[in-house]
């Protein structure tokens, strides 16, 4: 395999506690923001919160600040307006929150508001869709549940394919990478939509395949080298081992990522954001996590890998 790093013999171990220090407050965050989104006190998108979503076109080119400009004189000057790039030139997408009374006018506000600033420039609409408050506590129950059956999931299969502590451990690990994901995402104000959610499942699905390789490494250097050496040297050598392949990987995969957050727009900017902080806390927590779980356990019961 190619080596971008040289060959490294870093005491990941020895310097674990403070990797659980790091993680410590960052879940703390995370725990917070869970808090908060179950409150109802985050930023929720409509999704979630209820709303109305506004898509069409105008005849002629214009700019996301001047229809702000105009909702603001309405009240809207905060809703949520992304420009798309289809086959349709001149097309929007407006997103304004609002509560059970007045969502069912904000569309009829929205659109009269537009055909009275922009009499020279028609706005056609392709669709409005509200949610209603009812729909986005359904919507929540569901992502909340889809989360709980991936961790189930992932539970059972490193269990099925490695060790019962293994599978414990790389549960706690994606457990740990949403819950500081959010924190972070909280803290930089995002709003947590049906998009969110998806990336928080994708990268949990990321920091599963980082911790089964290191996993990986260490199964087989435990069945190579038990005898010859204790376990917390076993532990450095697999992490140190495959720490090439993990920068090569992370690296390669944030380049992706990083250029669908710079130029693939407003729709998907939130989305790729999530992915880049979990690409990055992802493999931080195979090696700082994952593995330092499997090192405590076993100090705690050795028998168990004797």
């Amino acid at each position: 395999m190619m080596q971008i790093l040289p060959k490294t013999n870093i005491n990941f171990v020895g310097i674990r506690k403070y990797g659980f220090l790091i993680s410590l407050v960052l879940v703390i965050f995370g725990i917070l923001a869970f808090v908060m989104i179950f409150l109802g006190k985050a930023s929720l998108g409509i999704d979630f919160a209820g709303g109305t979503m506004i898509q069409g076109n105008f005849e002629k080119p214009i700019s996301v600040g001047e229809i702000r400009n105009a909702l603001s004189e309405i009240g809207y000057g905060d809703a949520e307006i992304k420009e798309l790039t289809r086959d349709v030139s001149n097309s929007f997408m407006i997103r304004v929150k609002a509560s059970v009374e007045e969502i069912t006018q904000v569309g009829e506000s929205i659109l009269a508001k537009l055909d009275s600033v922009f009499p020279d420039n028609p706005f056609h609409k392709d669709s409005v869709d509200e949610v209603g408050p009812v729909v986005g506590k359904i919507l929540q129950r569901q992502a909340r549940l889809a989360v709980i059956l991936a961790f189930l999931g992932i539970l059972i299969y490193i269990w099925i394919r490695f060790d019962f502590r293994f599978g414990v451990a790389a549960t706690i690990t994606t457990f740990h990478d949403v819950l500081v994901v959010l924190g972070l995402l909280f803290i930089f104000q995002k709003e947590i939509t049906l998009l969110v959610v998806t990336a928080l499942l994708t990268l949990a699905g990321y920091s599963l395949t980082d911790t089964v390789v290191v996993f990986d490494r260490i199964r087989e250097n435990l069945k190579l080298f038990r005898r010859k050496g204790d376990f917390n040297s076993i532990i450095n050598s697999s992490i140190n081992e495959v720490l090439s392949r993990t920068v090569i990987t992370s690296t390669t995969t944030l380049l992706v990522v990083l250029t669908l957050f710079i130029l693939g727009g407003e729709v998907i900017h939130d989305f790729a954001f999530a992915l880049i902080l979990g690409i990055i806390i992802g493999t931080y927590s195979s090696v700082f996590v994952a593995s330092p779980i499997i090192v405590e356990w076993e100090r705690k019961a050795p028998k168990r890998f004797k």
